[in-house]
């Protein structure tokens, strides 16, 4: 999109999802639109505070004027069930989406089509979710506003995210990986493929990425002797988090982390 959208036109823009905080190039890489995430902050800035909902004598919330929650109808082809479930102003809903209650999109986020949210999950302000992603329960993806230029994350389609998994801080996720349940991946996590005797990490100018359709699962690492400082440690037989990679993925993988289909039913 040509013009730089601003205020509640750059809301509704983000909903329809014509424009989003991070797309595809034309060389498949992936690259964050600054100017929306500026003009989200904008909005922030300038809006004041006030009393949303419906009731608000029974369930009253404070919030900045310009950012409820957005209402849903069929027509829309989003599964929103009853239990305290809301998609903040400004981000997109795909149609065949299913959030179970009670889970959170923040503003700037996009969720493609047949997706499953699940319960006290949530998606950070302006990640990205791709197509039949499965966000597990209590699974978090991180959200980012600030700085302007960092990437947020970025979950690509087919991947499977299991309970209590944390995302944070750009790192991307690409298609058809499986994040074992407790998993937690930072700037900062190095991870360590089994399968090709290698590690993967994350830079400031380049993020932590998980390869397509690897499995990752919680591990940990002796601290090691370098710098002497750890040598303390490594007597105590100390231990700091880290992620493995201990296969790719196969029919197997696929058989235990398939949906039913009744469930993306619209």
């Amino acid at each position: 999109m040509s013009a730089r959208l601003q205020g509640e036109a750059l809301l509704a823009a983000l909903e329809r999802g014509e424009v989003r905080a991070v797309e595809r190039d034309a060389s498949g890489a992936w690259r964050v639109n600054a100017w929306v995430k500026e003009a989200i902050l904008a909005i922030f800035k300038s809006s004041p505070l006030a009393e949303h909902g419906v009731q608000r004598d029974v369930f009253p919330f404070v919030d900045k004027q310009a950012f409820g929650v957005q209402a849903f109808d069929v027509e829309r082809g989003v599964r929103l069930v009853p239990g305290g479930s809301s998609v903040r102003r400004g981000a997109f809903v795909a149609r065949g989406v299913v959030c179970m209650p009670p889970m959170y999109v923040n503003v700037g986020a996009f969720v493609d089509e047949g997706t499953m949210i699940d319960s006290h999950a949530l998606v950070g302000s302006c990640a990205h979710v791709g197509k039949r992603v499965h966000l597990s329960a209590a699974a978090q993806l991180g959200g980012v506003l600030e700085p302007v230029n960092a990437r947020p994350v970025i979950v690509e389609d087919d991947v499977f995210i299991g309970g209590n998994c944390g995302v944070y801080e750009g790192i991307l996720i690409r298609a058809g990986a499986v994040l074992a349940a407790g998993t937690i991946l930072t700037s900062g996590t190095i991870v360590y493929d089994v399968v090709h005797e290698r590690e993967l990490r994350g830079t400031r100018e380049a993020p932590l990425e998980i390869p397509e359709r690897a499995v990752v699962v919680p591990g940990s690492r002796a601290l090691g002797v370098k710098p002497i400082g750890d040598m303390w440690a490594n007597h105590r037989g100390l231990h700091v988090a880290c992620a493995l990679i201990v296969k790719y993925r196969d029919e197997k993988t696929d058989r235990a982390t398939a949906l039913e289909a009744a469930l993306r039913g619209g």
